[in-house]
């Protein structure tokens, strides 16, 4: 089944490194932000939920709650955990209390059609797709608002993310904003385009 915008998105149960999931249940009345990575410890995956880790208080003042995916399994994904906050601690506080599904038989990723069919180089050990990187923003009518896919070797930028939200909650035409190159520098120099570096690095 082919997933468009205004599709339902699937309902699914998950272990997370927050316990067991019923996703939609999960949801409840909030909107929702699915995002997937290829896989743990990488650095692209890194910074990516180290910025969301500290961009938290944005999306809870938007009551969108937020859920990454990964192939690994939860033992992998605690320990990653603790990797993220030692290393976004670089640029800032970085606390991940956001839940992450452990997906190593890609169940969930092929139900949501997140997987690498491009890159022959994006899978694991016995030759199994990672997932691209993939977002998905849900209302809590548990329906898809936007969905955007990136390669595996190319980090997100959540200020977008935040910034189409912010269009859903006001129903009203949000324009492209254009970042100045002194004020990109700035960006990332302070940590806040912490997503903006992970664009540089190969996954």
């Amino acid at each position: 089944m082919s997933l468009r915008l205004g599709s339902i998105a699937p309902d699914f149960q998950a272990e997370t490194t927050a316990g067991s999931i019923s996703f939609h249940e999960w949801i409840g009345d909030s909107w929702a932000v699915l995002i997937s990575h290829p896989g743990d410890f990488t650095p692209v995956c890194t910074t990516e939920l180290g910025e969301v880790a500290r961009r938290a208080p944005d999306f809870a003042k938007r009551n969108v709650k937020v859920i990454g995916i990964s192939a690994n399994g939860l033992e992998d994904h605690h320990k990653w955990v603790a990797d993220i906050n030692e290393y976004g601690g670089k640029f800032g506080p970085t606390d991940v209390q956001f839940p992450i599904i452990a997906d190593p038989d890609r169940k969930i990723s092929t139900l949501y059609d997140m997987l690498d069919e491009q890159d022959a180089t994006n899978r694991d050990d016995k030759g199994l797709p990672f997932t691209i990187r993939t977002v998905f923003v849900i209302d809590p009518k548990k329906v898809i608002r936007l969905t955007i896919a990136y390669p595996a070797s190319t980090g997100r930028n959540f200020d977008e993310i935040i910034r189409s939200v912010d269009y859903f909650w006001t129903h009203s035409v949000v324009s492209a904003e254009l970042i100045p190159f002194t004020d990109l520098v700035s960006l990332i120099v302070s940590g806040r385009g912490a997503n903006l570096k992970a664009m540089q690095w190969p996954c």
